[in-house]
């Protein structure tokens, strides 16, 4: 047992020694846990080492490695708190002196061997401190990592709840405008009901594999810091000669850390924006094609849209949503679900329910963190009467009803007028080189509402 070292009892999963080992019909073995887990990320029975697929759902226990992995850990922790490991297992020697070079303790028969020629040595008293220095800043680095990823999981758990939420919310919208369409048009309910358990489905089993990392990691993270905190507790010499392997252990473990990804929520406006329109030709006489739908995504947390997504109210009160990558945080606006990179676009807000109000179109690029949103690539007017906005688009000096506003992308024009009156309020003239979605933002307690084509 003495031959072997910690390598040849280490899951090549885990890399850590063997728990509950498990042999395949390729006779390699892993740990049980991380045999299933391999298998439920790659759906398909397959050994990790050599990829053959396995005949068997629950292989057996490998009980003479099992046995060994026991004596080999039984033997360690025996030599470690015996504390023999403060001889030299060459000269029989005391331990005495550290080599700068090899990174081991050495007696003084080694100092002077061929093995050692040129070395550098220090007294074990002197480098210790510096080496148990560096190693518990690794460790508290490693603490803090825990703490965040524990935290990131709490956030990915709040995220498939609202994807949950969303995906409930969404099909009751779906039924309800569904049954207006009456008996006939019920297949088109199906099918889109369909789409969206696919969709929640696929999203929150993104999020269930992002949970499954991350407890991957932090389980890591715990062993890891689990056997650091031991080799702080053991003996100087011992503590020293295991520092290379304890380090790079912690380096090895000290991955990025999991983010949030984007496109985590479901697309509601693939479900719910024109749902009518899309069945307009058997329901043409009932059905309104409103030509921007409103992302709720990317709404800030005091926006409330409608069912619908065609109207955005300022509650003020912030909503418990999730803070994802397309949100905007500080700036209260909510972009259009759809984006343009050609031709010309036409949609009417009515603004006539807002004591304030910034509307127009901006880039898919633009900053959504921060209160950046209105310093570049905006193009808008806005009635500020109390002067709290940051102006930077045309100012609207009259309360309006309505604005229309007209987005020739090729001609990299964007104009905004007042349909009630055929007023031309402002026309901005760039040239349009990213994708440009519609952006709205109204005060607290106003509303804007994007009118069908039918009421314009």
């Amino acid at each position: 047992m003495a031959s072997l070292s910690e390598d040849d009892f280490s899951c090549p999963v885990c890399q850590e020694i063997f728990k509950n080992p498990v042999v395949l019909s390729c006779s390699h073995s892993v740990c049980k846990e991380c045999l299933q887990q391999f298998w439920r990320t790659k759906k398909t029975q397959e050994c990790p080492v050599c990829r053959r697929r396995s005949s068997r759902e629950q292989p057996p226990y490998n009980l003479a490695l099992k046995n060994l992995c026991e004596s080999f850990l039984k033997e360690r922790n025996e030599v470690r708190s015996s504390g023999s490991e403060e001889i030299c297992s060459l000269h029989r020697e005391k331990l005495k002196l550290f080599c700068l070079e090899d990174k081991q303790p050495v007696c003084l028969v080694c100092m002077n061997s061929q093995k050692h020629d040129n070395h550098k040595f220090r007294p074990i008293d002197e480098v210790l401190s510096s080496y148990k220095e560096e190693l518990n800043t690794a460790l508290n680095t490693l603490q803090k990592k825990l703490q965040q990823n524990e935290k990131m999981k709490g956030e990915f758990e709040k995220t498939v709840q609202h994807i949950e939420s969303q995906a409930e919310h969404t099909e009751r919208q779906i039924k309800q405008q569904f049954e207006k369409l009456h008996q006939f048009l019920r297949d088109e309910e199906e099918a889109t009901i369909t789409a969206l358990r696919e969709e929640e489905e696929q999203k929150k089993q993104m999020m269930k594999e992002k949970l499954e990392e991350i407890n991957t990691h932090i389980s890591a993270l715990s062993h890891t810091i689990k056997d650091t905190e031991e080799m702080m507790r053991a003996s100087d010499v011992c503590f020293l000669k295991e520092f290379p392997v304890s380090m790079e252990r912690v380096q090895i473990s000290s991955q990025p850390d999991p983010q949030t990804p984007s496109g985590a929520l479901i697309h509601v406006p693939r479900y719910l924006g024109n749902l009518s329109f899309r069945v307009w030709k058997k329901m043409q006489d009932i059905v309104q094609n409103t030509p921007v739908i409103l992302d709720p995504n990317t709404a800030h947390r005091s926006l409330l849209l409608s069912d619908d997504l065609t109207s955005v109210t300022n509650i003020f009160n912030n909503q418990p949503v999730p803070d994802n990558p397309e949100r905007f945080d500080c700036d209260e606006c909510v972009l259009g679900s759809e984006g343009f990179i050609s031709g010309t676009h036409c949609w009417d807000v009515e603004v006539k329910q807002s004591s304030g109000w910034s509307l127009g179109v901006t880039t898919a690029s633009n900053q959504r963190k921060g209160l950046g949103f209105f310093n570049t690539d905006v193009w808008c007017v806005e009635y500020d009467p109390f002067g709290v906005s940051p102006g930077s688009g045309f100012c609207v000096e009259r309360k309006l009803d309505r604005v229309r506003v007209n987005l020739d992308y090729d001609r990299g024009t964007v104009s905004f007028s007042d349909p009630v009156t055929n007023t031309h309020l402002h026309t901005f003239t760039t040239s349009f080189t990213h994708t440009l979605f519609p952006f709205f933002s109204c005060y607290y307690s106003s509303s804007l509402r994007i009118l069908s084509i039918n009421s314009q």
